[in-house]
């Protein structure tokens, strides 16, 4: 994955892989049951304790989701058509934590990643992966910070957990390790160093759903390559879908992350 920006205020300039960008949120449209987002519009789901973001950050090309206010969302269009497959132009997802200083209450979180322990950080995840010509990955992105919290780029480590892809995409970076079993779970590793450190974890065997993932497994992994250190803070945990082409149908139907032992209140 190349470097984005997502935030959910008016930004400055930043500058990323890709270029650079500038985001901006927008009011979200309402009707009786659903709610659309396009552009970088957000909006706060699951009685709060989630925040939805279409964040559509390195493509001019219509693209929006919606969702009933529950923990889920469709992107019901997608006109993303970046055919050298080099960088995604939108990431569409459902977080908990803190986003570029937007954070949702009572998530738990901040936590040090010294302090996560089997069961500290468990999430689920149930997805809808149309195929055809969309090209595209279904992504966790988990962003660490070496201070308890950031108002905007996290400037520790990205660690990611590809559930699957269709199309072409790769990780960022280069192949570090294959075949590491991690929690029930085979994956190959890949890393990526620049201001902060991207690790992937890709599935061997790619899936629509997880259910009750241990984070602390990977993240532990990540520790012991060195590419996390322990007195860093895990501050955010997103779920959502780069697309490289297309992308309607794509759908997180249900998704949840619960943390013991984290910070009461953010």
């Amino acid at each position: 994955m190349t470097a984005r920006r997502r935030a959910l205020a008016l930004a400055a300039l930043v500058p990323g892989a890709g270029g650079v960008l500038a985001v901006v949120l927008l009011a979200a449209c309402s009707g009786a049951a659903t709610t659309t987002l396009c552009g970088s519009q957000s909006a706060s789901v699951g009685g709060g304790a989630y925040t939805i973001m279409n964040n559509e950050w390195h493509s001019a090309a219509s693209q929006c989701i919606t969702t009933d206010g529950t923990a889920s969302f469709t992107v019901t269009n997608s006109s993303i058509a970046n055919t050298t497959h080099g960088t995604p132009g939108g990431y569409p997802f459902i977080y908990k934590g803190c986003h570029w200083g937007a954070c949702t209450p009572d998530s738990g979180l901040p936590i040090q990643v010294a302090n996560i322990h089997p069961g500290t950080v468990i999430t689920s995840w149930r997805t809808t992966q149309p195929g055809g010509s969309n090209v595209y990955n279904v992504a966790y992105d988990i962003w660490f910070n070496q201070a308890p919290a950031a108002a905007g780029q996290p400037d520790g480590a990205e660690l990611m957990i590809w559930l699957n892809h269709h199309g072409r995409p790769r990780p960022a970076g280069s192949l570090v390790a294959s075949n590491v079993s991690i929690g029930g779970h085979d994956y190959q590793v890949w890393l990526r160093r620049s201001r902060w450190n991207t690790i992937t974890y890709t599935m061997t065997t790619g899936t629509t759903s997880v259910r009750h993932l241990d984070l602390q497994a990977l993240v532990a992994d990540a520790v012991s390559r060195g590419y996390i250190a322990s007195s860093w803070y895990l501050i955010s945990v997103e779920a959502g879908f780069e697309l490289w082409h297309g992308g309607a149908g794509l759908a997180t139907n249900s998704f949840s992350v619960n943390v013991a032992g984290g910070s009461a209140r953010i």
